[in-house]
């Protein structure tokens, strides 16, 4: 068994979450309020350091880039939000990140998950083994009958009826099979803290 007290500390909380399975409590309730404290704590040093530190201080009053003042007002603005009296005056901040934001991420999102994806999605089988030909014409057929399940502007019938019908099929797949992933994500984190309650803490395997 181990003598580290970061190790003790860590495994009676991993058992105190566990003790969820039988039925909250008081122990359980103690582990979720200490995790999310802490985890607030930390992403709040984080955040401070590289965003204010890194991204205002440092260029601001070492590299005198004193533009970047106007984004450090904006910032302290979005606190008005904190009073009744004033939270109005954060609605300026949020609109200029809001916009700001949008016109920066648009033209990349247009970029990578729809010019460069239609582009994979092309269907070209010369030149490719048969079975990359298949796998290729199935993500095809895929993703045409998806857009024909959503293509509402027509009634449904005759091939493009069959086209939706053949898209949900290929949405239930997609689903069950992000669904699956999910589920093996988190048998994944459930397996790595019994590894480490028996191995780490217990020392019962090897």
């Amino acid at each position: 068994m181990s003598t580290d007290p970061g190790i003790w500390v860590a495994a009676i909380l991993t058992l105190a979450v566990f003790s969820f399975l039988y039925r909250e409590n008081p122990v359980f309730r103690f582990a979720e309020h200490l995790l999310v404290g802490i985890s607030a704590g930390y992403y709040l040093v984080q955040y401070f350091f590289s965003a204010v530190y890194k991204k205002l201080y440092v260029p601001v009053f070492d590299n005198h880039e004193y533009i970047l003042i106007m984004g450090g007002v904006l910032g302290i603005l979005m606190f008005s939000r904190l009073s009744r009296k004033w939270e109005w005056v954060s609605r300026y901040p949020i609109a200029f990140y809001v916009a700001a934001w949008a016109g920066y991420v648009i033209p990349s999102y247009v970029q990578v998950r729809v010019l460069e994806q239609a582009k994979s999605t092309m269907f070209n089988p010369m030149g490719l083994p048969p079975g990359e030909a298949i796998s290729s014409f199935i993500i095809f057929l895929g993703v045409v009958t998806t857009l024909a399940y959503f293509y509402f502007s027509a009634e449904r019938k005759g091939g493009l009826k069959v086209s939706a019908h053949i898209g949900i099929i290929f949405i239930m797949v997609g689903f069950g099979a992000t669904f699956g992933y999910n589920v093996m994500g988190r048998v994944s984190l459930l397996i790595g803290r019994f590894q480490f309650l028996l191995t780490d803490w217990l020392g019962l395997v090897q």
